[in-house]
């Protein structure tokens, strides 16, 4: 889990860029704006980085 508010992907900060925070197996990442639609579309490229991506599909 990250405390940060930060990117999971880049670690900006939310004093960087606009965090959001969405909440997956019952823990809380952070997501900034540039990097939400590689959630949304291509969520294999969090792989290592998002618990479980390599079964997730983008739509």
């Amino acid at each position: 889990m990250n405390n940060q508010n930060e990117c999971l992907v880049c670690q900006k900060t939310q004093n960087e860029a606009p965090v959001t925070e969405f909440h997956y197996k019952d823990s809380s990442f952070y997501i900034c704006a540039q990097h939400m639609p590689v959630l949304i579309h291509n969520p294999e490229k969090l792989i290592g980085l998002l618990p479980d991506a390599d079964k997730m599909q983008g739509v």
